[in-house]
């Protein structure tokens, strides 16, 4: 449950300002339909994640104890830096679709998370805690924590959110698990 509990924490707070959270908001002003948008958003995490942290089960049988601590307390402590940096939303939703708005958010929300700083942080927490599926599980939960109310709520309370302080927080978090991971046994 600890394993959930920090992924969906970490994820949750790094995504707030991300840019798949502006393209929520991009989604939910567009097409106002928050239940296909929402589900759109939970098919495209679940699979961009499962292959994440399938990656960093992958990695994490290949390395000694010893290579993983450094690998994932640096990485972490780059996560950290990375969040800093508020993103900015550069492509373009059209107007119209064929193929359904779910379809549409399961697509452009899977690309926009491919190389981003949660998809990263999957990855690495997949290899620091082992245990695949509450990675996955936690991670998804954290993206539906910081997305799902951008969708129903769309522009209503996006002034009054501090991202700046958010930021701050999670990249505190990461670095947090960064340089205890360089002090402690990955996994243990």
């Amino acid at each position: 449950m600890d394993t959930f509990l920090a992924s969906l924490v970490l994820v949750a707070l790094a995504e707030v300002g991300d840019k798949t959270q502006l393209l929520s908001l991009i989604l939910a002003a567009r097409y106002r339909k928050p239940v296909p948008i929402v589900l759109g958003i939970l098919v495209a995490t679940l699979a961009n994640h499962f292959l994440a942290g399938a990656l960093g089960a992958w990695i994490q049988s290949l390395l000694s104890p010893q290579a993983l601590r450094w690998i994932v307390g640096c990485s972490l402590l780059a996560v950290a830096a990375w969040t800093l940096k508020p993103d900015k939303f550069e492509g373009e939703v059209r107007e119209e679709t064929r193929y359904g708005v779910f379809a549409l958010t399961c697509v452009v929300f899977f690309i926009a998370e491919m190389g981003d700083k949660t998809q990263v942080a999957t990855v690495i927490l997949a290899v620091q805690h082992q245990a695949l599926a509450m990675v996955v599980f936690g991670t998804t939960a954290g993206m539906l924590v910081a997305n799902a109310p951008v969708v129903w709520l769309a522009n209503a309370g996006a002034n009054r959110i501090p991202f700046r302080a958010v930021r701050v927080v999670a990249a505190l978090l990461f670095a947090a698990m960064g340089l205890a991971a360089l002090f402690t046994d990955v996994g243990g």
